[in-house]
């Protein structure tokens, strides 16, 4: 499939909000109104080609639009910010809120995102070859409910915060979590296969984090429900697979848990699940 290209020219003093630069906001648009489109960067208002080299083919349809996003720079904010249909391909690390508000298509980073990345998301995909910052899929400032529906896929470690306020989808981390993983968790699943920080699960309601080791220490707000064989997992690890081969050794990951029950500090009822060999 041919794509719409932007190739970062330098990599920006500034930082750049790329919010509207998606496969339905341009489709329909000839390459040199693409050039054209307002982009902020810093205090000022600058044209999209003075930043970027716009190239490849103009999306016809926004449904199957793609937009490929080269020599990309951590000063690149809001990259696929309320996308809904469409694909956009970042070759390098993206800014903060990548793919915030998100609710529909595919978004796919090969480097590291910021902090906010899928906050208050609602639906489609979001899978970074990288690490993630803080409050991956969390609320946006100020509000309550955070991510409400989607799948996310970090292939390396993410920061403190994951899933903060999650209401509902998907967080999997095929590396390290920092602390207050999963904290206020109202609904949803996280899945994290290398370590984790303290306070997991601080303030959580509902929801379920699965892990597939256990921390160095659970808040005493946490009940120890015992073993249990738990034959949907087998399914969920499936899902999970599909996000790509840093999930791969979910493969081998049997249905048998260790099964804590809180935040009982909050009145919560939501589980943290440890895998046991």
């Amino acid at each position: 499939m041919s794509a719409l290209v932007l190739t970062l020219r330098e990599p920006p003093r500034q930082r750049v909000d790329m919010a509207g630069l998606d496969p339905r906001a341009l489709a329909g648009r000839r390459l040199a109104e693409v050039a054209a489109a307002p982009v902020a960067c810093g205090n000022r208002t600058l044209r999209l080609d003075a930043l970027f080299e716009v190239s490849g083919d103009p999306i016809a349809t926004p449904d199957s639009g793609e937009i490929e996003i080269r020599n990309a720079s951590s000063r690149l904010d809001h990259i696929g910010a309320g996308m809904r249909a469409g694909t956009i391909a970042v070759a390098g690390d993206a800014g903060a809120y990548c793919g915030a508000a998100m609710k529909g298509g595919i978004l796919r980073v090969s480097g590291s995102v910021g902090a906010f990345a899928a906050c208050a998301m609602e639906s489609g995909g979001i899978h970074v070859g990288g690490d993630a910052g803080a409050f991956l899929g969390a609320a946006l400032p100020g509000e309550r409910v955070g991510m409400r529906g989607g799948v996310v896929s970090v292939a390396g470690n993410v920061g403190a915060r994951a899933g903060d306020h999650l209401r509902r989808g998907m967080l999997l981390v095929a590396g390290n979590a920092g602390p207050y993983c999963g904290s206020r968790m109202i609904a949803g699943t996280i899945l994290v296969l290398g370590g984790i920080g303290d306070f997991i699960g601080f303030g959580m309601k509902r929801g379920t984090i699965l892990l597939a080791a256990g921390p160095a220490r659970l808040l005493a707000t946490f009940n120890d429900c015992g073993s249990h064989d738990l034959q949907f997992l087998p399914l969920m690890y499936d899902k999970a697979r599909e996000a790509g081969p840093a999930f791969a050794e979910l493969a081998g990951f049997g249905s048998r848990v260790r099964r804590w029950a809180g935040d009982r500090g909050v009145g919560g009822q939501g589980e943290i699940l440890i895998r046991e060999s």
